[in-house]
């Protein structure tokens, strides 16, 4: 199966280094283009992958059976997909985007009719090989392609099957998260700076324990276990982690998470109608 990226972004790359990394996709099956051409160049370098000048060169490349990646961003795919219409046509390469806000019967209305097509959105921690997508394709994409798209993504963390309905949840929870994430852990290590501990040190300290935090979450799952039993195992009666929570429950912590959510969850909603 041969792979082609239109952009040559921060995401791109990252699923780029990824499956050539894992040996899902070899070097000499990718090509990539860019609009300006120096990331494509420098990504190439760095991974052993192939650039092409144009487009339409590498919907050729691509061909039958192979993955046209759309990784450019939602207001430009109009004019990157008008000369492509004859060409995807004539070959018949599944499409992927990338692009958030861009729904499956948006994305048909500038395809040709009958194109496969499969939405993915993955989330920032891809470029670490810690991402989580979710992938879903419209009624002319069979399981085996989305499968293999689903295999794409896992090269640089997990991928799953959703419903469409389901993308504006998965966005808050997912897309958004790693900023609500990336802020808890800020504040934790503020209130550590607080009691003297180096802000720099804090920061280290609090993003291994979320990491390890998160791990168990999700190797205790398999077991049954849920968020609210490990938070009962951590905490014991008249202790410090629990007079955390509730100083914590008391400022609407929880509550603010769960507006969060609804927050982006709305947003989204509003930008996809």
């Amino acid at each position: 199966m041969r792979v082609g990226f239109i952009g040559a972004g921060n995401m791109a790359g990252a699923i780029v280094r990824g499956i050539v990394a894992s040996g899902s996709v070899a070097p000499e099956d990718v090509v990539v283009t860019s609009a300006h051409g120096s990331s494509a160049r420098a990504l190439a370098r760095e991974t052993g992958v192939d650039v092409l000048g144009t487009n339409e060169e590498l919907v050729e490349q691509v061909g039958a059976g192979g993955v046209v990646v759309l990784a450019v961003k939602p207001h430009v795919i109009p004019e990157v997909l008008r000369p492509l219409q004859d060409l995807l046509a004539e070959h018949g390469s599944l499409v992927v985007s990338l692009a958030a806000g861009t729904t499956l019967a948006r994305l048909e209305k500038l395809l040709p009719a009958g194109q496969a097509v499969v939405r993915v959105m993955p989330n920032v921690n891809a470029q670490i090989g810690a991402g989580m997508a979710a992938v879903c394709g419209n009624a002319e994409a069979g399981d085996e392609q989305v499968d293999s798209v689903v295999g794409l993504f896992e090269a640089v963390g997990r991928a799953i099957v959703l419903p469409e309905r389901d993308f504006a949840a998965y966005s808050a929870i997912a897309g958004c998260s790693p900023a609500f994430v990336f802020t808890f852990i800020d504040a934790l290590a503020r209130g550590a700076l607080r009691n003297g501990l180096p802000k720099a040190q804090a920061v280290r300290i609090a993003a291994q324990a979320v990491l390890g935090s998160a791990q168990m979450v999700l190797e205790r799952a398999a077991d049954g276990a849920t968020p609210a039993d490990l938070v009962d195992m951590v905490t014991s009666p008249g202790g410090t982690t629990v007079a955390g929570l509730v100083a914590m429950e008391e400022a609407g912590f929880s509550p603010a998470v769960v507006r969060g959510v609804q927050g982006a969850v709305q947003r989204d909603r509003e930008l996809d109608g």
